[in-house]
């Protein structure tokens, strides 16, 4: 035992290594590129840039690795959509994520703005004026990003900061990340550590730590939905639909000339209510798709004879 024991983890070490160097790999071209842009950097290269980072980083190595390391490398992402019954079956499921989501952003930005009233001990100040500015920073670009006006910027953006990241980080995060973690029981347990655990990663990446409790739930949904489901095109649906939302809302809000301020608002202060309503639904939602699903899932295996 303490042999397999012993087998397993270096095999596991092995593949981290592996997809370490894949990252690797495939970062340096784009990273080379990135320095050759000229400065100072106008709004399209910093999308360019975006691009090439999401698609070097976060896309291409679980892709590689899933080809190195199985077979059946679409089946081993769950990318087959194979344990959804029928097509009402996956639609069903489908409506049901984005509804989740939909009804879930007030809840989010009642916990973002929780989560923004967060203070460091005096002796931590310097890590937290770093973080801060780290938040800014973000925030800045984030509103350099949104600030269109245009549909074709629009479409960009839909294709740049929803549809991409939603396939690129539910790939690696919960396609690989989350697998990996799992080790050899992905099939008989369910991996609470392994979720948590990757939708904490997830959440620290972003670099955005008065946002990170929001993200980090909501990696922590999406790594159950994969479970829940065995298909990772859930986790894409919903991780698409809440970023599509963001810059949809933005859209309409430069279009409109409405505050954005106002809109990241809506669920705190004077729309608490709706926040906690939000938060209670999302919660009830939650748990009536999971208990459909596992019904579901128990009446096919009875309907198979397994």
């Amino acid at each position: 035992m303490a042999l397999k024991g012993k087998f397993e983890y270096s095999h596991w070490m092995v593949k981290c290594i592996q997809w370490i160097g894949c990252v690797i790999l495939f970062t340096t071209p784009a990273m080379i590129s990135i320095v050759a842009f000229p400065q100072p950097l106008s709004v399209g290269s910093l999308k360019w840039i975006q691009f090439l980072q999401t698609a070097s980083m976060l896309l291409l190595p679980p892709l590689c690795m899933a080809y190195l390391w199985s077979k059946q490398p679409l089946q081993w992402l769950k990318l087959t959509g194979e344990s959804f019954k029928d097509s009402k079956d996956l639609m069903a499921k489908s409506v049901a994520a984005i509804g989740i989501m939909l009804v879930a952003l007030p809840a989010i930005n009642l916990l973002s703005h929780l989560n923004q009233q967060m203070t460091l001990p005096a002796f931590l100040e310097p890590m937290e004026t770093w973080m801060k500015t780290q938040e800014e920073n973000a925030a800045q670009m984030t509103e350099l990003f949104m600030r269109v006006t245009t549909f074709d910027g629009l479409i960009i953006n839909l294709l740049l900061m929803a549809l991409l990241p939603a396939i690129a980080e539910e790939l690696t995060f919960r396609g690989v990340l989350q697998r990996l973690l799992q080790g050899k029981d992905h099939n008989t347990n369910i991996p609470h550590i392994a979720i948590w655990s990757s939708a904490i990663i997830f959440s620290a990446i972003h670099m955005q730590f008065y946002g990170f409790v929001p993200r980090m739930l909501m990696g922590v949904l999406f790594g159950y939905m994969l479970v829940w489901t065995g298909s990772i095109w859930m986790p894409m649906l919903m991780h698409f639909t809440n970023n599509a939302m963001a810059v949809l809302l933005y859209f309409v809000a430069y279009r409109a000339g409405w505050n954005m301020e106002q809109v990241d608002a809506i669920g705190t202060n004077d729309t608490l209510w709706l926040g906690i309503v939000s938060m209670v639904v999302t919660i009830v939602g939650i748990y009536a798709f999971r208990r459909s699903t596992t019904m579901s899932n128990a009446s096919s295996r009875m309907s198979s004879g397994n």
